[in-house]
This record gives structure tokens, sequence and C-alpha cells, in this order.
């Protein structure tokens, strides 16, 4: 290690906050869809009929190439229009 100590107290709370809820809600944005998803695809396979259960493969495939593609991007977006900070060693 290089010896340096840092100081975050430097970053202005209010700042870290609001990025710490942008990203949090970006999280259960995904949770939530999964959830939503499941909660439809589990009544139909088990209520109306278990041929429903190939349509599971269908929407993996949806989740994984449509999806969570878009999610990231916009995760990601997020995260580079954070805020930036100058911090300083003590």
């Amino acid at each position: 290690m290089c010896g340096r100590s840092w100081n975050t107290g430097q970053i202005p709370a209010e700042e870290y906050e609001g990025l710490l809820r942008r990203m949090r809600r970006h999280e259960l944005e995904v949770l939530a869809m999964a959830a939503l998803a499941a909660a439809v695809m589990v009544p139909l396979i088990v209520v109306v009929s278990s041929r429903f259960i190939l349509l599971v493969p269908i929407v993996m495939a949806a989740w994984l190439f449509v999806v969570l593609p878009r999610w990231r991007h916009r995760y990601r977006r997020s995260a580079r229009g954070a805020p930036r900070w100058q911090l300083y060693p003590e």
C-alpha cells in the first residue's frame, strides 16, 4: 500500500445519498421485474396448464437478451452521470 489515508468525509452527504438512492432504485426495478415475471408464470404453470412451462426458456431468453441489456445501459448511464469529488489525502 502507499500509506495514504483518505478522508471520505470530504464527500457531500446529500450528493452521496442521492447517488445511493438512484443505484438502489435501479436494483429494485430489476428485482420487481423478475418477481412480476415469476408471479405471472408460476400461476400459469400451476393453475392453468403445465404446458406453460415450455414458455419458461422463452421468457428467460427475453429477459437475458432484451430486458437486462436495457437495464444495464440505464444503470451504467446513471453511474457515469454520478457526481465526481476531488478528495485529498490526509
